[in-house]
């Protein structure tokens, strides 16, 4: 039996090795499974319910809006309830909102997320680039310092420090500029600068040392031995090895545009998928808290999956490394 179970492991080992790809695919709808799981259970473990808040019904209707959306009945059956309708596309009706469904709300709510998420990630990767090609560019020197200490700083200040700076900057020195809300353009600036900073400081610092490890490589200093301008051999021949670290981070970087984006649309109050997050788990809205689980974390996992790919696409030493672990 010990046999065996050595057996099988040695085989997922060696199959996960050689199909790294195929494995994360695999390995992702289970990630997204305990997600939902974990956090069906543990916001059921939190005090109160959806229909204690507001006010006081009558027994018999609390019980028969208990019977109707399966809250009588033990929290097994009720997350096999969920995940049968999961399985239709089925995301179920709002607790607090019981005249719309999840579904409706999160396509209302979630595309306001989406735009300062897809800005603030523009934003990040052009800053923290840029800023991260002139350091190694300039490295020793004192525009390296002044980047990477700025970079320092960008990663030790959280979303919720930033934004009130930048709030009472803007009040001081741009008192017309609008700063809350959602609309025109101008009301989106500032949240996406807020989401972008501290990315835009882990992309300078993986820059830099992406592009200070491809500097030494053979074929760059071939390249200066031709006689090109250092400026040539930087921006054109290290880019596409000095950017694989930032291409690694990019899933992480989403995930944490996710997380930061919660604390971000209440500073700014911008209403977005983030903050309808907040209000429905404060209202116990077990079922709206559970579609922006289920968003988020396909999101996240895709981004993931999709970084990985691109990554081991674009470096061919790690597709060598696995090909020759893979007996």
């Amino acid at each position: 039996m010990s046999l065996n179970k050595q057996g099988l492991r040695h085989t997922l080992e060696r199959f996960f090795r050689r199909h790294r790809i195929l494995g994360r695919v695999l390995i992702s709808p289970l990630i997204l499974l305990a997600m939902i799981a974990a956090s069906f259970f543990l916001i059921r473990l939190a005090p109160g319910s959806p229909f204690s808040e507001e006010r006081s019904y009558p027994p018999a209707v609390l019980q028969t809006l208990r019977a109707k959306y399966h809250l009588d009945k033990p929290a097994w059956v009720q997350f096999g309830y969920y995940l049968r309708g999961l399985l239709r596309g089925d995301l179920g009706p709002s607790l607090k909102y019981p005249e719309r469904s999840v579904d409706d709300i999160i396509r209302e709510y979630w595309p306001r997320s989406f735009l300062l998420g897809i800005t603030a990630l523009c934003l990040a990767l052009l800053a923290g680039v840029s800023c991260g090609i002139v350091a190694a560019w300039r490295r020793g020197g004192y525009t390296d310092f002044v980047v990477m200490s700025v970079a320092v700083l960008g990663i030790s200040l959280p979303a919720f420090v930033i934004g009130p700076l930048i709030q009472l900057a803007v009040m001081r020195w741009l008192p017309g500029w609008p700063i809350t809300g959602f609309g025109e353009w101008r009301r989106l600036v500032f949240p996406a600068i807020t989401l972008a900073l501290p990315l835009a400081a882990r992309f300078a610092r993986l820059t830099r040392a992406g592009f200070l490890e491809v500097l030494t490589e053979d074929y760059i200093l071939t390249a200066r031995a031709k006689g090109l301008p250092e400026w040539k051999v930087i921006w054109i021949h290290a880019t596409r090895g000095g950017l694989l670290p930032v291409l690694g981070f990019l899933g992480p970087a989403i995930a944490s545009i996710t997380t930061g984006s919660l604390v971000v649309e209440q500073i700014f109050a911008i209403p977005g998928l983030g903050r309808e997050f907040i209000a429905s788990a404060l209202n116990r809205d077990y079922t709206l808290v559970l579609g922006t689980v289920v968003v988020y974390g396909a999101m996240i996992i895709g981004a993931n999956l999709l970084s990985d790919i691109a990554y081991l696409w674009l470096n061919p030493r790690l597709r060598r490394e696995v090909e020759e672990r893979a007996p």
